[in-house]
Order: structure tokens, then C-alpha cells, then sequence
């Protein structure tokens, strides 16, 4: 497979200009090329999300999979209210979605 990047950019920091670099990089999680192609893209590199985001996210989606059990066991024995059980993957699909884009989401460079 060929290599889709072909040109090498070498770039001299100052101290400063290489410490404030680096900082941005840990922040982010990133390597230091993604970050740096990410602000060429025109993106700014959100901070890696907190470690209790991807715990959070798991109990979601675990409760997720409840909700899809319940469901099955309703679809079963109709115990169940179809309508309820719809708005509550609903929201909990909305909720995951609204996390993720606030830790994850690039803003466009102005």
C-alpha cells in the first residue's frame, strides 16, 4: 500500500514554542503529527476526556443492553409499554451522543 502523506516538513522551535507544543500534545493525546495536522485541517484539538469518561460511557452502554433485554422479555409476554421503552433508547442513544461530542468534538478555527 503506498503511502498517502509524500511531503516531510522539518520545523525549528524555539524552547518556548517547543514547550507550549508539547503541553497542547499531552493534552490532547495525540501524537504530535495528528495534532499538528489537525490545526492545519483547520480544527482545534479537543483535550482526551477524563478517565472517568469511558467508565461512564460503559454503565451506558450497559444500561443499554438492559434496556434491549427488557424489550426482548416484553416482546415476549407484552408486558411492556413499547412507546415508554422507545423514548427511554431514545434518550439514553441522545445522552451517549451529547457526551461523546462534548469530549470528542473539534472546534473550526475562526
Amino acid at each position: 500500500m503506498a503511502r498517502k502523506r509524500t511531503v516531510r516538513v522539518r520545523l525549528w522551535l524555539t524552547d518556548e514554542e517547543a514547550a507550549k507544543l508539547n503541553e497542547a500534545v499531552a493534552k490532547s493525546g495525540l501524537s504530535r503529527e495528528t495534532y499538528l495536522r489537525t490545526l492545519i485541517n483547520g480544527f482545534i484539538p479537543t483535550n482526551k476526556p477524563p478517565l472517568d469518561f469511558y467508565k461512564m460511557m460503559r454503565e451506558l452502554h450497559s444500561i443499554g443492553n438492559n434496556l434491549n433485554q427488557i424489550a426482548q422479555r416484553a416482546n415476549a409476554t407484552g408486558i411492556i409499554e413499547v412507546a415508554r421503552y422507545e423514548r427511554n433508547v431514545t434518550e439514553l442513544r441522545s445522552v451517549t451522543t451529547k457526551i461523546t461530542e462534548a469530549v470528542f468534538e473539534h472546534r473550526r478555527l475562526e
